[in-house]
């Protein structure tokens, strides 16, 4: 119902989300895990279209590891950036 402004999608690999709304996001949120999420946030982006922006968010458990990942992953492949949960840094709930 209504019109949506923004719509952020944010795939799981056991749960995704309905084939119509990938060309209606604006943005790709992909939540890192290990080294493998990379293969299937490239997968994801191929299907959104080209007004979409791309994210890599580190998961919050495991950053220590990931985030240096995430950071030399979008430093070969600028069309991603980098996302952050920054409550979390700054202890908000």
């Amino acid at each position: 119902t209504g019109e949506w402004d923004w719509i952020c999608l944010s795939p799981k690999k056991m749960k995704l989300p309905t084939d119509e709304v990938y060309a209606e996001a604006n943005e790709l949120k992909m939540i890192v895990y290990n080294k493998d999420y990379f293969r299937f946030a490239e997968e994801q982006a191929k299907r959104v279209g080209s007004h979409c922006v791309l994210y890599l968010q580190p998961e919050w458990s495991k950053r220590d590891k990931v985030i240096p990942m995430i950071v030399d992953y979008v430093m070969a492949h600028p069309k991603w950036k980098v996302s952050l949960q920054t409550h979390k840094y700054l202890n908000i709930p």
